[in-house]
């Protein structure tokens, strides 16, 4: 399969966002006066991949998304005092979007595929974050089309971001476009449904779906030179 285009999902894919998550959570805790417990971290992690998983189905709008998971998180550790929670939203993106850190292998695998075809992101992640990672990190200026679900007003897996992001590629064949991500729900089944082919960055080595078409799995990032080589990993 010759591709023009592969489009990266942003984080899990090609950020650490775990890490990052980690790192900007407990320094607002800290912001805003209280010590930060581990076991915030898991709560929040709980309630932040639900809100999302309804963001992707239209039953919340980012803009509420942003803050509500916070009210949720103060209400499941039982907070208090209890900080504001769109001064609390407003600081923790602030320290995400300073939280850069890229995979393993992801500036290895972006420079190696730079001038050989076009590069594009195609995120839910919110603007303010991803803009400001991706003016620090080595491979911001790798991606022709850089597509924000935010910007958008609309997230993957619905159709119109993917209208958005092949707008910004000048149209290209569907036949010539690979999406790379580690979200089933966003990126494969967005990809999939869209009639591109898609590449499910699984380095967990979690079950493969069943309700889900898939065109190749991978287990590391530069996987996807194997794919683009000819090696189908599929």
């Amino acid at each position: 399969m010759t591709y023009t285009w592969i489009l990266f999902d942003a984080d899990g894919t090609l950020f650490d966002y775990e890490k990052a998550e980690a790192s900007a959570l407990a320094q607002t805790f800290e912001q805003f006066g209280h010590g930060f417990d581990a076991a915030y971290l898991g709560a929040y992690q709980r309630i932040n991949e639900q809100i999302w998983r309804d963001y992707e189905q239209g039953k919340i709008a980012q803009e509420r998304l942003k803050i509500r998971r916070f009210e949720l998180l103060f209400e499941a550790i039982a907070l208090a005092p209890t900080p504001d929670a769109a001064a609390f939203s407003t600081c923790y993106l602030s320290n995400l979007g300073n939280c850069a850190e890229l995979l393993d292998g992801a500036e290895t695998v972006i420079n190696a595929l730079r001038g050989k075809l076009h590069l594009g992101l195609i995120t839910n992640g919110l603007k303010a974050v991803q803009r400001a990672r991706l003016a620090q990190t080595s491979i911001g200026n790798a991606f022709k089309a850089i597509v924000i679900s935010e910007e958008i007003g609309a997230a993957k897996p619905d159709t119109a971001i993917f209208n958005a992001a092949f707008a910004l590629m000048d149209h290209p064949r569907k036949d010539e476009v690979l999406i790379v991500g580690d979200s089933l729900t966003s990126d494969m089944r967005g990809g999939s449904e869209y009639g591109i082919d898609t590449c499910w960055y699984n380095p967990k080595g979690e079950p493969r779906p069943e309700d889900i078409t898939l065109t190749y799995e991978i287990h590391s990032l530069d996987g996807v030179l194997s794919i683009i080589g000819g090696n189908d990993e599929a």
